[in-house]
């Protein structure tokens, strides 16, 4: 193992992770890990620090903040590496919602993960790739964009319940798209929707399972779209989502795939975890890169703490 960088988010979790940055250093200096640690100064921050760290021979480079934090490193980490094999990614979840540490089982605590990180037991995952955006867990449009739009405004609620409370202003207040989607040269539908969820993992948003089926490491992505439900049967809908139950439901579809195209009219909001970055797109395309990302997890047989 060489020198680590760990790039640190410092708004993540509402200024948590800044909080948590002379806890991470104790513990690195504790274990005896090297590493230099940076912070980010603003969206995109992580991009452009993490490409500069795998370019320079850092490993591995570690997240410490949330999901959208994650997000950023993850798509330095490919730039980076082209075609090529990526740099290892550690994780130090100090997020809201820390989806992606609990889908894949990594410790939570800071000690802990800084234990993982430096032990260096790795598992290979899948990455999923939208409109030239890499993203590790989830990605979606339509009404899912909109609430994480929503919940962004929200300044005195906290963690999972402010994702809830934005579904739940988002579901009130939508009007529904008309959308094209095809999957795998096979599967077809067209018509009005509410959302379209693609999953790399199951879980979203602190709660939601919009892709309850999914596995990090299969070669597919598991992708769930709403037609256009009105705002009754969506409302009834919401409370599905938080045990997965909803893709059984009427009006609901879920499906595997390598690629998906979806058309849109009129235009919405993209999110590639966490992290919006087109506001208005009328063509949206995914592809899985099965095996693409060295992960750090807790070594085989270790106990994981703080979860």
């Amino acid at each position: 193992m060489s020198t680590a960088k760990i790039i640190v988010n410092p708004y993540a979790g509402r200024w948590k992770a800044r909080a948590a940055i002379a806890e991470i250093e104790r513990a690195c200096k504790a274990i005896g890990m090297d590493y230099e640690l940076t912070v980010t100064n603003g969206p995109g921050h992580g991009i452009e620090l993490a490409r500069e760290a795998a370019l320079e021979g850092f490993s591995p480079i570690v997240s410490a903040g949330g999901d959208g934090s994650i997000s950023e490193v993850v798509n330095g980490l490919m730039e980076a590496a082209g075609q090529g094999p990526a740099a290892p990614l550690g994780v130090i979840p100090l997020g809201s919602a820390d989806d992606f540490a609990d889908n894949l089982e990594l410790a939570k605590d800071v000690e802990t993960a800084c234990r993982v990180i430096q032990e260096g037991a790795t598992r290979v995952v899948d990455l999923g790739l939208v409109n030239g955006r890499f993203f590790d867990n989830n990605s979606a449009v339509g009404l899912e964009p909109v609430v994480t739009i929503t919940q962004a405004k929200m300044k005195r609620v906290k963690g999972t319940p402010r994702y809830i409370l934005a579904a739940l202003q988002t579901i009130l207040t939508h009007k529904p798209w008309h959308a094209r989607i095809t999957w795998d040269g096979e599967g077809t539908y067209e018509g009005p929707i509410a959302l379209v969820s693609v999953g790399n993992t199951r879980r979203t948003g602190g709660a939601f399972y919009m892709t309850p089926r999914a596995e990090p490491d299969d070669g597919y992505l598991d992708f769930v779209f709403a037609e256009g439900l009105g705002r009754l049967k969506l409302l009834r809908l919401l409370p599905t989502t938080f045990d997965g139950s909803h893709v059984d439901r009427p009006g609901i579809a879920y499906a595997c795939t390598t690629r998906l195209t979806i058309e849109c009219d009129p235009p919405t909001p993209v999110q590639a975890y966490g992290e919006l970055f087109d506001l208005a797109a009328t063509l949206i395309e995914y592809s899985i890169l099965p095996h693409r990302l060295q992960l750090i997890v807790p070594a085989a047989g270790k106990v994981r703490s703080g979860t």
